[in-house]
């Protein structure tokens, strides 16, 4: 998705969800300024790192929905993990790492469980950070913390960070695949339904729990995006939802 057309998402996003555009460039131009202290990967630095670990145009992205588990059990004992690179949008990370699985890239914005995100990271994970107007304090505070990392933001692109469309780390993980020439995915915990799991809303009591009216409508928006890609890409997509019963 060019971003031309991703401005007329990004508007209605905006308007939909009362968010605000001043506070997303806010927290964009942190990022940039942060990496441009640090150092960061180009998207062509990161797609030969990250080819050199697997070359292949197949990925799986892992959600944070109630299916998660059972998906990643399931992807475990029917793929070929060495075939597939594997992407975690944000609190899905915790749920793979508890059943052993090292993402090779992770999509976030930095409000899952930190200790694991940062875990990932010192075992290989490759991390796109995502500023926005809710999360300046955590790109102030945990950025320099990570490293192998690219910068995103859903507004204007500025500076060292790119925008290749999506909206929640879900979605963002799927656009981020295309830019890597993806020609496969496979998506595992991706519910889009009403119900969110600890994984993504840590502060819930219990494993699961209903979306409150924010995320829901954050969720039919990733589900959009996610109709967007099939009908405007030739990429084969496969949501485990429709697969495992």
């Amino acid at each position: 998705m060019d971003i031309n057309e991703w401005e007329g998402w990004y508007e209605e996003i905006l308007e939909t969800l009362g968010f605000s555009r001043e506070g997303d460039e806010k927290t964009a131009d942190l990022l940039d300024s942060i990496l441009d202290k640090k150092g960061c990967l180009t998207i062509d630095e990161f797609y030969d790192e990250i080819m050199d670990k697997k070359d292949t145009s197949k990925f799986i992205v892992f959600g944070a929905g109630p299916s998660i588990k059972k998906h990643i059990n399931y992807v475990k004992e029917n793929y070929d993990l060495n075939d597939y690179l594997i992407v975690s949008a944000d609190g899905a990370t915790t749920a793979m790492l508890e059943e052993d699985l090292v993402p090779d890239i992770v999509a976030t914005d930095l409000d899952g469980k930190m200790s694991d995100l940062l875990t990932a990271n010192s075992l290989g994970s490759y991390f796109v950070i995502h500023a926005h107007g809710n999360n300046e304090e955590l790109i102030d505070t945990w950025t320099t913390s990570f490293d192998k990392i690219l910068g995103t933001t859903q507004s204007v692109p500025v500076g060292h960070l790119y925008n290749f469309g999506g909206f929640t780390d879900g979605d963002r993980a799927m656009f981020f695949t295309l830019a890597l020439g993806c020609e496969e995915m496979i998506l595992a915990g991706m519910d889009f339904g009403t119900t969110v799991t600890k994984y993504s809303r840590p502060n819930i009591e219990g494993e699961t729990g209903p979306a409150d009216e924010i995320k829901t409508k954050k969720l039919i928006f990733a589900e959009r995006l996610l109709n967007w890609i099939k009908e405007n890409t030739d990429v084969k997509v496969i949501n485990l939802v429709d697969v495992v019963k």
